[in-house]
């Protein structure tokens, strides 16, 4: 039998999940946010939305999650026409989204037990990843008990526990204070390098966005402005001040 350990490391071997969107349009009833967007994204990529408010970035992540159905044009994941959510894409919101009654242990392994793996496998997996988020010790402990920085870390390991092909971020650190978010930050690089799943990052932050991206999306009402390539992506060392002037005038 095939153990939950194994498919995770057939999962991670595998390239990860490239998107294509062709001539998409995206809004609620007849009011549309975006209109006719064309964009690649590259396996194994970490591509960074940035935008001004109200001009499309959750609502584009959204329909790469199978959570928004176009109102025109299709998304595209390895080739098949995105029309549901997929344990293959991993979403991780502002807001935890945490169940209050379940322990840390017990959230990670949600989407385990969701999919029946069975539970000596799920809380093998659940706790090697409360340990690569820096919880080992809390795995009993209840949300409420948590700071919103552990919060956030119990949500990344739930989102990457089932080895996801793709991981889309919702400004997930936007409501944290400047210096737990420089750990989160630190914590998601180090993740990023033990896996190969593209990884689709909103955010309102520019800095954020150059130090974790591999190309920055910027989105202007209805459309996109530019998609700017990161030199030296994710060199916390590197000097991006014309790119950081750049993308600031353009938003």
């Amino acid at each position: 039998m095939t153990t939950l350990a194994q498919r995770t490391t057939t999962a991670e071997a595998q390239a990860g999940l490239g998107f294509h969107l062709e001539a998409l349009s995206l809004g609620y009833s007849r009011d549309l946010v975006l209109r006719e967007i064309e964009l690649e994204v590259v396996p194994g990529e970490v591509l960074v939305i940035v935008g001004s408010s109200g001009s499309g970035k959750s609502t584009l992540l959204r329909s790469l999650a199978g959570l928004l159905r176009p109102y025109s044009g299709r998304v595209l994941a390895g080739g098949a026409e995105v029309a549901a959510t997929s344990g293959d894409r991993a979403m991780v919101f502002q807001d935890d989204g945490l169940l209050p009654w379940r322990t840390v242990r017990r959230n990670v392994e949600l989407p385990l037990r969701i999919r029946r793996i069975p539970r000596r496998e799920r809380a093998a997996a659940a706790h090697a990843w409360i340990g690569r988020v820096g919880l080992a010790g809390s795995e009993d402990k209840l949300p409420r008990e948590l700071s919103g920085g552990m919060r956030q870390r119990v949500q990344l390991a739930r989102a990457l526990v089932g080895a996801p092909r793709a991981v889309l971020m919702d400004e997930p650190f936007g409501a944290l204070d400047a210096q737990t978010r420089a750990q989160m930050q630190r914590l998601l690089l180090d993740v990023l390098r033990d896996t190969r799943a593209t990884v689709v990052f909103v955010t309102h932050d520019v800095d954020e966005a150059l130090l974790l991206a591999d190309r920055v999306v910027v989105l202007e009402r209805q459309g996109i402005r530019s998609v700017i390539e990161v030199p030296g992506p994710r060199d916390p060392d590197a000097d991006r001040g014309e790119l950081r002037a750049r993308i600031l005038e353009e938003l």
